[in-house]
């Protein structure tokens, strides 16, 4: 019921593909911008999916009131915190029911990430689930040029690597603007891991493809004028 009246703000995105589309265990880097892009995902991805979340927001309804009033809204969307409080009385149960239907895998800036890890192994090795994370560093807020990768992502392919599978690695973009989501071509992590001497460059190169597939949608939406 909730994705059928999400839609009605959601539209469907030409999803657009630069080389074959995920099928099953693959590793799915996206940038946020804001609520849109995973909803674009959950909504009208026709691969199945699971994403990473942060902690707070899949952790009953009072911690999601707070991280979405005081760091969502206030200080990534740079709303007025009292506006916040208010609007998140009706919009946090709404969003907790929503998102205990995902079926987040919970991230942490502690050492509880290893449970992270551990469920998103599982998610992909065993169930061959592919696994969407939005690794933008977005403390000041949503751009359309990313200004920085995590490189958690980058801790969990490692052990997948120690597990025996060499997850393949899509790197996406979705331009709320051009309505286009685009998907590069997979690349085994091995390969990215031979090409580049640590994970936080790794993190950057795949920060920087991103940031070419934003300037690609761009560059459609002036062809078309």
């Amino acid at each position: 019921m909730f994705k059928q009246i999400t839609r009605i703000k959601y539209k469907r995105p030409e999803m657009r593909y630069l080389g074959e589309k995920p099928t099953n265990g693959a590793l799915i880097l996206s940038n946020h911008v804001g609520a849109a892009a995973p909803l674009t995902l959950e909504l009208y991805a026709d691969f199945p999916i699971r994403m990473w979340g942060t902690h707070e927001m899949n952790s009953g309804l009072v911690s999601l009131y707070r991280y979405q009033t005081r760091v969502y809204y206030h200080g990534k969307k740079r709303w007025n915190l009292h506006l916040a409080r208010l609007f998140c009385l009706i919009a946090s149960p709404l969003t907790n029911l929503y998102y205990k239907g995902l079926q987040l895998i919970s991230t942490y800036r502690d050492t509880r990430f290893l449970k992270t890890v551990k469920e998103s192994v599982v998610a992909i090795r065993d169930r061959k689930e592919n696994l969407v994370i939005f690794p933008e560093m977005s403390e000041k807020g949503y751009f359309k040029e990313l200004e920085g990768f995590y490189a958690g992502f980058v801790v969990l392919a490692q052990k997948l690597a120690k597990e025996g599978v060499d997850v393949p690695v899509y790197v996406c973009y979705f331009n709320p603007d051009t309505h286009i989501y685009c998907f590069d071509k997979p690349v085994l992590f091995s390969r990215l891991e031979a090409e580049c001497g640590d994970r936080y460059e790794l993190a950057k190169h795949l920060l920087d493809r991103c940031n070419e597939l934003g300037k690609l949608t761009e560059t459609n939406r002036q062809k078309s004028k």
